[in-house]
């Protein structure tokens, strides 16, 4: 049995259904609401396992969330790479929050992803989003403490059927 494996397992499981959640249809008049399931997901799990989640596996993840979304390629990647090297730098400060405090430095980084991603909006010369563009991190602060909850009972019980 390895663990590292088995974890990495748990992972990829939880990012292919963040996977599926961004795929899912939403009325076009309620897109903007949409939280980054996939960035939440790898915050969490790079809060909660040291060294599991690599730059090198959130840019493979972006890059298959920019093929599956049909956006720029690399888009996603970059954006998913700044956000693991941010949690990962300043993982043990976060750690110890209880997650509504958590969800302070989760909207702050789904902002700066935000910001990443208007740049690179403005770089295509794309025209800029409309005011609703900033909606999506404030969802995805106000789902964190749940989805934090959630994730981690579905951890306690992988843990538990590995030791078994």
């Amino acid at each position: 049995m390895n663990l590292r494996r088995d974890r990495l397992s748990m992972v990829l499981i939880t990012v292919a259904i963040a996977m599926v959640l961004t795929l899912f249809p939403v009325p076009h008049y309620l897109e903007f609401l949409s939280p980054y399931w996939v960035a939440l997901v790898l915050i969490y799990w790079c809060l909660e396992t040291q060294g599991l989640v690599s730059l090198g596996l959130a840019f493979a993840i972006g890059l298959a969330l920019d093929l599956l979304t049909g956006s720029l390629l690399g888009q996603h990647a970059l954006s998913l790479v700044i956000i693991v090297y941010l949690v990962t730098r300043f993982r043990s400060r976060l750690r110890f929050f209880p997650p509504w405090q958590q969800a302070l430095s989760v909207l702050a980084l789904l902002f700066n992803d935000r910001v990443i991603l208007l740049w690179i909006i403005s770089l295509r010369g794309e025209p800029l989003p409309s005011p609703l563009y900033w909606v999506a991190p404030l969802v995805g602060t106000a789902i964190w403490p749940w989805l934090f909850i959630l994730l981690d009972r579905f951890r306690g019980r992988m843990r538990q059927r590995v030791v078994r």
